[in-house]
């Protein structure tokens, strides 16, 4: 079945309308019900390092007919001057305003509520290159090993910075016992503010191996330190304030195009966002109607407006 459709919000209503089936006017009205597109990336325009097919053609296409376009993903691996290069070489037009990656908006956070002092950052260089720019002091990033006993790591081995204020987490290949400590250890002074970039569960993949994601970490430094982040990647709402104080957007004639239910279609459900998922990534339709029935307000907020198998589907819709 061709794949573009509407998906009803309401426990037991689901309705899917192919949208291809509609006249002319009707899917006019569909493309002029928004000037804002935030489209998320990985599972959207490429898996790892290889273009969707379309998915760049379709975004240039939205551009040209004059939606604003942004992208937003909740990749921390990268700053926003290390994504353009990726951008161009895809094929998409892509400006560094326009990428609002994790770990720039977790500088931003920062310097909008004027913090001035210091992060333990357990990450990824995309992080301290963000916070660098905005002349926010932090770690350094890297391995940090287990190279003793426990008892030794507690009693000599570790020392905390004074100066930190802040621990951010995010996706981090040298997650190690060194690392969950220190964060907690921080986090156990209730003024230490905890962010995380993103607590996505895992990566698409186009394997049956399982890629975990920043969230497994987030998770064990949450555990250690009973508290909770702010998160502020998506589904976190502090992008729509970011975007409504900085680009003048307006959430109802914004869309939201994105592969997983539970960050993008959420982070636009929250927001008040149209909604429009592909299934290119981590979630299927199946997921979809099984969300649909449920009695979770959180996960109703799951299901999206409209769904369409790639986004290379959408160009035939488009006008000429």
């Amino acid at each position: 079945m061709t794949s573009i459709g509407c998906v009803c919000m309401a426990k037991g209503t689901m309705k899917t309308i192919c949208l291809t089936s509609l006249g002319k006017h009707d899917i006019k009205s569909f493309i002029n019900s928004f000037d804002t597109i935030l489209t998320d990336c990985d599972g959207v325009l490429w898996l790892g390092s290889e273009l969707i097919p379309g998915a760049n053609i379709a975004l240039n296409t939205f551009r040209n007919l004059g939606k604003k376009i942004f992208y937003v993903t909740n990749n921390s691996t990268k700053s926003r001057e290390e994504y353009i290069d990726k951008f161009r070489k895809l094929g998409f037009v892509a400006s560094e305003e326009e990428i609002l990656s994790s770990s720039y908006l977790s500088a931003r956070y920062l310097n909008d509520i004027g913090f001035k002092k210091k992060v333990y950052v357990f990450g990824t260089s995309g992080i301290t290159k963000e916070l660098d720019k905005v002349g926010i002091h932090h770690t350094e990033v890297g391995p940090d090993p287990m190279v003793c006993d426990m008892g030794t790591l507690v009693s000599s081995k570790t020392k905390l910075d004074p100066e930190i204020g802040a621990v951010i987490v995010g996706f981090d290949e040298q997650i190690s016992y060194p690392k969950i400590l220190k964060a907690g250890s921080y986090l156990k002074n209730p003024d230490c503010l905890f962010l995380a970039t993103n607590t996505d569960q895992q990566f698409p993949s186009k394997s049956n191996i399982v890629i975990p994601g920043a969230g497994c970490i987030v998770a064990a430094v949450e555990c250690c330190a009973g508290r909770k982040p702010k998160v502020i990647g998506k589904p976190g709402d502090y992008i729509r304030d970011y975007l409504i104080k900085k680009h003048n957007i307006n959430p109802q004639r914004t869309l939201m195009i994105g592969d997983r239910g539970n960050t993008d279609i959420l982070l636009g459900t929250r927001c008040g966002f149209k909604t429009l998922m592909v299934l290119t990534g981590v979630s299927s339709l199946v997921d979809i109607e099984q969300w649909e029935k449920s009695d979770d307000k959180e996960i109703l907020g799951c299901v999206p407006n409209y769904y369409v198998n790639t986004l290379a589907d959408v160009v035939p819709l488009l006008p000429k």
